[in-house]
C-alpha cells in the first residue's frame, strides 16, 4: 500500500504496528525535543516526527517497510493535495443545535430527532445546501474505519487553496460536529491498514479520490479552513432560460432592491447596517430558493457579488451571514402567487 500511494504522488509515512498513530521517534529525538525541520533523522532517511517524514521515495519506502513489514501506512494530506472528511460515529452527548453546524443556526422547525453522529450532521449540512451527503458519494474513495466511522477522500486543484485540518468539536474551526477535516497539518490512515479493532476497508467501487465538490470548497472557506487570501470559487450559476417564467421574473424584481441596498453600503465604511441588509436579502433569497423560484447557486452568487461590491475585505463575514440567512429563509418558502 505504501508503494501504491507513493506512486499516486501521495507522500507516506509509517504508522506504529497495529495502531493508527505514527511510529515513534528515535530515542535521541525523544530525549531532546526539537522542531521537525531541525531533525537530523529526516535528511538521513529515518522516519521521526510522524507525517513530517512522509515521502514518495521508493527506495526509502523499501528500506522502511522491508525491515518492518508490520508498520501501517499514513498519507500526509497537505503535500498529497488531499482533503479527507473523517466522519465519526462515537457515542457522545449531542450538543445544542447551534453547535452542530458552526456558523449555521438551525431553525426550530428542523426536526433533529435521532441525530447521533457525524453521519447525521454531514447529511444535515448537505440537505441544507440541497446536495447529497458526501458519505454517500460513490464517485470518490470512501474507507470504513474499524470504529464504524468513514473517511471520504477528495483531491484538490494544484493551484487551489491550501486547506487546513480541524476536529469536529472545535469551537473555532469545524465543518460539523463529529466531522473532522484531514488536510494540511494532518494525515489519514490508508485502506488495508489493520489494528486490533479491525481493518480500514474501502466502500463501494471507487479507489481514487474525486475532485473536491464546489459546495464543499465553499463550506470549507466559510468555516475558516482556508487562508483569507485564498480565492473562493463559488459554484457557477445555472444558465437562465431565454424566456424567464413569470415566477422567476417576479423573484428577480423582488430581490433587486434588496441586493441594491446591500451594494449601496459601499458609500460608507460603517453606519450603513450592512449586515442587517445582507441578512434580509439572503433570508428572502432562501425563501425563493425553497419555493423553486431561484436556484441556490444563483442566489449565493448574486448575494456574494452584492456583498463584495460593498465590503470587499469582509468576504468571510459576508459568506457566514449569507449561509446562515439562506438556511433560515429556506425553512419558510416564499410564495409569489398573487404578487405582481
Amino acid at each position: 500500500m505504501a508503494r501504491w500511494c507513493a506512486g499516486n504522488g501521495w507522500p507516506v509515512h509509517p504508522l506504529a504496528a497495529g495502531r493508527k498513530t505514527p511510529a515513534g521517534n528515535c530515542p535521541a529525538c525523544r530525549q531532546e525535543p526539537h522542531r521537525p525541520q531541525d531533525c537530523p533523522c529526516l535528511p538521513a532517511g529515518r522516519w521521526c516526527h510522524g507525517f513530517h517524514a512522509a515521502t514518495t521515495d521508493q527506495e526509502r519506502l523499501a528500506a522502511w517497510w522491508g525491515v518492518n513489514p508490520a508498520l501501517g501506512v499514513g498519507v500526509s494530506c497537505g503535500p498529497a493535495g488531499l482533503v479527507v472528511l473523517d466522519v465519526d460515529a462515537h457515542s457522545a452527548e449531542v450538543p445544542h443545535r447551534d453547535r452542530l453546524l458552526p456558523g449555521i443556526p438551525i431553525h426550530d422547525s428542523v426536526d433533529l430527532a435521532g441525530l447521533a453522529s457525524g453521519f447525521d450532521t454531514l447529511a444535515l449540512l448537505a440537505a441544507l445546501r440541497g446536495r447529497p451527503s458526501p458519505a454517500d458519494d460513490a464517485s470518490t474513495l470512501r474507507v470504513r474505519t474499524p470504529s464504524g466511522g468513514l473517511h471520504v477522500w477528495y483531491r484538490t486543484d494544484p493551484g487551489g487553496p491550501c486547506y487546513r485540518s480541524s476536529v469536529g468539536s472545535s469551537p473555532k474551526v469545524a465543518l460539523a460536529w463529529q466531522v473532522d477535516v484531514r488536510a494540511a497539518g494532518g494525515y489519514i490512515v490508508t485502506p488495508a491498514t489493520r489494528t486490533p479493532a479491525g481493518t480500514y476497508t474501502p466502500v463501494g467501487p471507487a479507489r481514487f479520490p474525486a475532485p473536491l465538490p464546489d459546495w464543499l470548497a465553499a463550506e470549507l472557506w466559510r468555516t475558516g479552513h482556508t487562508p483569507r487570501q485564498s480565492p473562493l470559487q463559488l459554484p457557477a450559476p445555472r444558465p437562465r432560460p431565454q424566456t424567464a417564467s413569470k415566477g422567476s421574473q417576479r423573484a428577480q424584481r423582488l430581490l433587486e432592491p434588496l441586493l441594491g441596498a446591500v451594494a449601496g453600503c459601499a458609500s460608507a465604511a460603517e453606519g450603513t447596517a450592512f449586515t442587517e441588509k445582507l441578512n434580509r436579502a439572503a433570508y428572502t433569497a432562501g425563501g425563493l430558493v425553497a419555493s423553486g423560484h431561484l436556484s441556490e447557486s444563483e442566489a449565493r452568487a448574486l448575494l456574494a457579488a452584492a456583498a463584495d461590491a460593498a465590503r470587499p475585505h469582509r468576504s468571510r463575514h459576508s459568506l457566514t451571514v449569507i449561509a446562515s440567512a439562506l438556511s433560515a429563509g429556506a425553512a419558510r418558502p416564499f410564495p409569489l402567487e398573487g404578487r405582481p
